[in-house]
């Protein structure tokens, strides 16, 4: 086997790139247009809501206007209801338009 073209398939496979990098391309180009804004909502996420959320709850799907977010426990799915309402308004806020009338809470992987 040629020692040349093993060579050429390592530094091919050794170019990674962080997924965040390239999931909105791929997501406009293969899925529905909501799946983009949900991109949108994953990047600002953190931010929003902080780290100690955003370790224990993280955006996953939408169904129309309401996000559906996983979290890792039910206590957390109880805390989360009490600033549901501050959470939406930051969502909004922050994107610049009416993205999200509802936030639903559930255990679920991050």
């Amino acid at each position: 086997m040629n020692t040349g073209l093993i060579l050429q398939r390592k530094k091919r496979q050794a170019k990674f790139v962080h997924i965040g990098r390239i999931l909105g391309d791929v997501l406009k180009k293969y899925r529905h247009e909501t799946d983009a804004e949900l991109v949108q909502v994953w990047q600002v996420w953190d931010n929003i809501v902080g780290s100690v959320i955003a370790q224990n709850a993280k955006p996953a799907a939408f169904k129309g206007r309401i996000l559906l977010v996983h979290v890792t426990s039910s206590t957390w799915v109880h805390q989360l209801q009490f600033l549901k309402k501050e959470m939406i308004a930051r969502i909004n806020d922050t994107l610049g338009k009416t993205l999200i009338e509802d936030l639903k809470f559930k255990i679920g992987p991050l």
